[in-house]
């Protein structure tokens, strides 16, 4: 009998709002049906990739026999901090170069977020984060569960399904002295909408004076523009004027390792004798976690990294899946605009990276659901790398209907 059980009054929790949309997509027996919720890379014929160069770096990983299963350091995998830390932060960055950087192999995105944000509320003065309104649904949770206070600032305009700039700068104007604030690196999701390059001098300049701690989120470098060089503009920016930030990464897009939970915290210091004491204090807020990482994701990232000829086999691969939604990006926004669809959606193709922010409401997106079983969050984001050429006209005409059939 249920009664006895010692958990007998746990209510059931809700779907995740992100995750749940594909579970609903499981139960639609329609042959038609089309998920466009998951932040997954899909081919042209709607399929997972694993890139060639993931492949053969597998190969030469499983083909070395004096490779062994033992546990890695509290920090991970060496060469992957290393590596990663320059990816990000660039071959030349002088903070690498004086030793100011520590960087931390932890469990994707996710993962080097929440690390981040344990050893924060452990050993920052400020524990208040400001994060953009809208941003990914996991980020309040990870940094509220972690003990920091979780505040909003404007970044979305509606109206012009682009940057809300003035509303930005006048929140984080407003903010705190010191007060930690969250930043999309590159491919801000879920809005697909980044700010220029003299935006974000603007922001750099305006966090600096308040001394405010910048956090980015680097979840799609290369994956935007197809540039791993430009993608992390922003990041390299705040680095070059002296000052500190942390920066998480995550090779679940760029290098299609979703499920292998690959990433990396790097903590930006002003010395190197800051950088080695915030390590000793890392190790202290993973140890207790989870002990320390696998080996397996991130032995791929070192391997392709390390060697110049899959380096640029990778970055081949990466261009091709970013111009891809790109192109996907032109060609739903001409078959709207072949259909006459009311509105502006010029912002389909100005957005940038795996999401588009359609601006359609839930009202319409329950529509496109129940009539043309198209699935995708209730904030009208769709995922572009759920799209290909033979699903953009079915999109396009259930956009279509929704717009000039739902309020």
């Amino acid at each position: 009998m249920e009664s006895s059980s010692v958990f007998a009054n746990i209510v059931r929790a809700p779907e995740d709002p992100i995750l749940g949309v594909t579970v609903a997509y499981n139960k639609d027996s329609s042959p038609h049906k089309l998920n466009l919720g998951v932040g997954a890379y899909r081919t042209e014929e709607g399929k997972p990739l694993v890139l060639n160069v993931v492949r053969r770096a597998e190969q030469m990983l499983v083909n070395d026999s004096s490779r062994v299963k033992e546990y890695l350091p509290i920090v991970g995998l060496a060469d992957f901090n290393k590596l990663s830390a320059k990816l990000i932060f660039g071959a030349d960055s002088p903070a690498i170069q004086e030793n100011r950087v520590t960087t931390v192999q932890c469990l994707s995105g996710t993962g080097s977020l929440r690390v981040g944000a344990e050893f924060l509320a452990r050993h920052y003065h400020q524990l208040v984060i400001y994060i953009p309104n809208p941003t990914w649904g996991n980020h309040t949770k990870i940094f509220g569960l972690a003990g920091l206070s979780v505040k909003a600032y404007r970044y979305y305009d509606p109206a012009t399904r682009g940057l809300d700039f003035q509303g930005l700068l006048e929140d984080l104007g407003a903010a705190p002295s010191g007060s930690i604030v969250l930043l999309h690196a590159c491919a801000h999701n879920p809005t697909g909408v980044d700010p220029t390059i003299e935006q974000w001098e603007q922001i750099r300049q305006l966090m600096r004076s308040k001394g405010l701690l910048p956090f980015f989120d680097s979840a799609y470098q290369g994956f935007a523009s197809g540039s791993l060089d430009a993608d992390a503009g922003s990041v390299r920016m705040f680095v070059a004027d002296g000052g500190e930030c942390l920066a998480a990464q995550s090779y679940a897009k760029n290098m299609g390792l979703y499920g292998e939970r690959v990433g990396a915290l790097s903590i930006v210091c002003k010395t190197a004798d800051v950088a080695s004491r915030v390590e000793s204090q890392l190790k202290l807020v993973i140890r207790p976690m989870y002990s320390n990482p696998p080996i397996h994701g991130a032995s791929i990232v070192a391997t392709i990294l390390k060697d110049r000829d899959m380096y640029n086999e990778w970055t081949v691969e990466l261009k091709a899946m970013a111009d891809r939604i790109i192109s996907m990006r032109q060609k739903l926004f001409d078959a709207l605009s072949a259909r006459g669809t009311p509105g502006d959606w010029s912002h389909i193709i100005k957005q940038i990276g795996m999401f588009t922010f359609t601006g359609l409401n839930t009202e319409q997106v329950a529509f496109m659901t129940k009539e043309y079983h198209i699935y995708m969050t209730s904030d009208g984001r769709i995922s572009m790398a759920g799209l290909s050429s033979r699903t953009v006209p079915l999109l396009a005409d259930a956009i279509h209907a929704a717009v000039t059939r739902v309020g």
